[in-house]
């Protein structure tokens, strides 16, 4: 990524944690960074590819911490599953973007919440290459599409509980585990 395009990025979230998604237009955030609004369409596209970036490089941010997790348990799949659930609802929790765009009023002007919700393939996809990438150490006792199944079903709960928590992510994180647990045997 550019300097540009991670000020663009930075200067969108804030907009969005501070007034919603319908604050951000081009023209602001060419105001916002001292350029011409051709060098925002330039560095990051229209407003949906706006929309798009500003959430992958969210996402980047939730897989930097499943990494991080895996690397620290690299004897123990189990924990390295438990300490990365954990830290991603734990980062969710506190994060005021993924908050201002779940909380988006319904009919709000917003291309953000369906990309975390029914249009996540690109989101999906980015997270379960990464799960897949980490688990590639441990002897599982799966592979193949055994184990895509098992990473798609662990991921997809884990964004469901990212986008509406049912319990405290320590608690999440232990239930995560236990069917992993299962799954992976």
């Amino acid at each position: 990524m550019t300097p540009l395009r991670d000020a663009i990025l930075s200067v969108t979230a804030k907009l969005i944690t501070d007034q919603g998604w319908q604050a951000v237009t081009m023209a602001r955030l060419a105001a916002e960074l001292g350029v011409s609004r051709q060098t925002v369409y330039n560095e990051v596209g229209a407003k949906p590819q706006l929309a798009e970036a500003v959430v992958l490089a969210e996402l980047d941010r939730f897989l930097t911490v499943v990494t991080a997790a895996f690397d620290e348990h690299p004897d123990d799949v189990l924990e390295a599953i438990r300490a990365a659930v954990r830290n991603v609802l734990e980062l969710a929790q506190g994060n005021a973007l993924l908050h201002a765009v779940v909380s988006a009023t319904h009919g709000a002007n917003t291309e953000l919440l369906p990309l975390l919700t029914t249009h996540t393939e690109g989101l999906l996809d980015a997270a379960k290459a990464v799960v897949s990438r980490c688990l590639q150490s441990y002897a599982l006792s799966l592979g193949g599409q055994e184990l895509d199944i098992a990473i798609d079903l662990i991921v997809r709960h884990v964004l469901s509980h990212v986008m509406q928590p049912s319990s405290s992510p320590t608690a999440t994180a232990d239930a995560v585990t236990w069917a992993a647990a299962k799954l992976l045997a």
